[in-house]
């Protein structure tokens, strides 16, 4: 099982000195790769409606995955960088493609990218994209993304794309590897017929244990190898950290491929101040190791 962290994205601030810091701490204790969530923007939650569902707000802090792994893939060698989750569909499709095969080029096959819906529709709307319809959008996106990274010449005509004859260069020299995440049968069901794996974020380990079972029947009913589908976990670094190591246990037993620390702040649970992350960094690994 890969261990990786989480990047602390709204905690860590922009130190450029603190965000590489992180970074190369992280790959010299030994994980194997950062996680970093995704929004473009936050929106104040009052007098909203539709209601916005998630913590997340205009005052929240986010690095730009994309970004911030082309700057730590120039400073690091062996770490693996994932987006956790990025939010394909307020997203061009053909730009992400071609950042996100840029990014494989620049880290040397060091990126996967894990997809979701999203859940703020101002963010859309601010984007230019519809919300309503993006859970069957973000299926034609896989598709689209998958071609142009394989095929010197697209002609592509679905309900939300045109490509008349076009090609992205340079292409990764090996197919990106498409994860998704999400909290719904719909979101399973997805992750089950196009993905490689699937994230689990926000979810707690009784949930996973039955969600990871219906991912596994779904897959055999669709004539995929289980085993080859990967499974990403996620221990909270806050709290007792006698509980740590059996934690992820747990998550081994279960049959994760990875799984991440987060020392990122949920629930009023942040730590003290942004370098405290980077000593968790050896906190955890100590406890889990011990």
């Amino acid at each position: 099982m890969k261990i990786g962290v989480v990047f602390p994205s709204t905690d860590i601030g922009v130190d450029v000195g603190l965000l590489r810091d992180f970074a190369q701490t992280a790959e010299a204790i030994g994980y194997s790769h950062l996680l970093l969530p995704d929004h473009v923007l936050g929106a104040v939650h009052e007098g909203r409606h539709p209601p916005l569902t998630g913590v997340y707000t205009e005052a929240t802090p986010f690095h730009e995955p994309l970004m911030l792994f082309a700057f730590l893939a120039a400073i690091t060698e062996r770490i693996e960088f994932s987006t956790g989750i990025l939010i394909a569909p307020q997203r061009q499709t053909a730009l992400l493609a071609k950042q996100a095969a840029e990014l494989a080029i620049l880290s040397g096959d060091r990126f996967r990218l894990a997809l979701g819906l999203g859940w703020n529709h101002v963010e859309f709307e601010a984007l230019g994209e519809t919300f309503w319809n993006r859970g069957r959008r973000v299926e034609e996106q896989v598709e689209v993304m998958r071609r142009l990274w394989s095929e010197d010449v697209v002609d592509f005509s679905g309900s939300w794309h045109r490509i008349d004859r076009a090609g992205l260069a340079p292409r990764p020299a090996k197919p990106i590897p498409i994860w998704f995440g999400g909290k719904s049968e719909p979101a399973y069901r997805r992750a089950a017929r196009l993905g490689d794996g699937f994230v689990f974020a926000g979810v707690n380990y009784d949930q996973a244990q039955q969600v990871t079972g219906f991912l596994r029947r779904e897959l055999e009913r669709l004539g995929r190898d289980p085993a080859a589908f990967g499974i990403e976990g996620g221990v909270s670094v806050h709290g007792d950290p006698a509980k740590w190591a059996g934690r992820v246990e747990k998550w081994r037993e279960l049959g994760a491929s990875h799984l991440v620390a987060r020392t990122m702040s949920r629930d009023g649970d942040a730590l003290a101040h942004p370098r405290d992350h980077i000593r968790m960094l050896e906190t955890f690994w100590t406890a889990i190791r011990g």
